[in-house]
């Protein structure tokens, strides 16, 4: 059984956000040997998928486990899934794929480039809790809740130097309700090719920082489309290692467009077991 890995929203190895990709034949084996296989990748995602039947509503069938979890939504792993399909020759155009938040699309440009389309997060406005801002110990602008598909706290600081900067406490937030804390803050100098930057961090499902979060992006979409006016942004992600994703508003979706490298191409030894 093949198994890559491939940094995502990244055109470069060692950019971006890797992520394992394993493509089967048939049906999903136990979860337990899925959730066995993440934790020994141990990648922040690593995706699962299988073709459906002709004729449906999805093409393929798609999970994503962290080193500890399932996980509703990913998307760094779903462009690095949509790269392998069209790269080995098993999809073109448009891919269909079905998952725990619903119908996801990935398309591939000429250029290699793909885009995907996922739900848009609502966002609400709340008062900044404060074993967040223990954790952070950052000056907040504002914080605000995304939906139950994203389950983040979107928390925008006084500015992109104090989100480069940041060290948070990860233990304390590990005992954080939400799946994680999303900073963000205005480009110092969008010249640059970016019109935000952010920094994601999900301790409590086994990741201390995602290099770069596809799934943080539907909430950080309508974030700053309200703030500057535009609904065609492209934010950077990440501290040491990061990636570009370039986002556009549709009203209740959000399209993600990004590149993909493939770094490792293997073999997977360990088949699993029926339950």
């Amino acid at each position: 059984m093949r198994i890559r890995i491939v940094d995502a929203f990244t055109a470069r190895p060692f950019g971006g956000n890797p992520a394992g990709v394993v493509l089967l034949e048939g049906g999903f084996p136990p979860d337990a040997w899925l959730q066995q296989v993440a934790a020994e990748v141990n990648l922040s995602e690593t995706a699962f998928a299988h073709p459906l039947p002709p004729g449906g509503e999805a093409d393929w069938a798609l999970r994503w486990f962290t080193p500890a979890s399932e996980v509703d939504m990913c998307g760094h792993a779903t462009l690095a899934t949509a790269h392998v399909l069209a790269t080995s020759g098993l999809a073109s155009g448009l891919i269909r794929f079905t998952a725990r938040c619903g119908i996801l699309t990935a398309e591939a440009a000429q250029d290699g480039r793909i885009t995907l389309d996922f739900p848009t997060s609502s966002l609400t406005e709340v008062e900044p809790p404060a074993e967040v801002r223990r954790a952070l110990d950052a000056e907040i602008k504002s914080a605000h809740d995304t939906s139950e598909h994203v389950g983040d706290l979107v928390v925008e600081l006084a500015d992109e130097r104090a989100v480069r900067s940041l060290t948070p406490d990860l233990t304390a937030l590990r005992g954080y309700a939400h799946r994680g804390i999303i900073v963000t803050a205005a480009a110092e100098d969008p010249s640059r090719g970016y019109d935000f930057h952010s920094r994601a961090f999900f301790p409590a499902i086994g990741i201390d920082e995602d290099p770069v979060t596809g799934s943080a992006h539907t909430a950080l979409a309508p974030f700053w489309a309200a703030r500057l006016g535009r609904t065609e942004l492209v934010g950077l992600q990440g501290g040491a290692r990061t990636g570009l994703v370039a986002v556009r508003l549709a009203g209740d979706r959000t399209l993600l467009t990004g590149s993909a490298v493939t770094v490792i191409d293997g073999e997977l030894l360990a088949a699993p077991r029926s339950s």
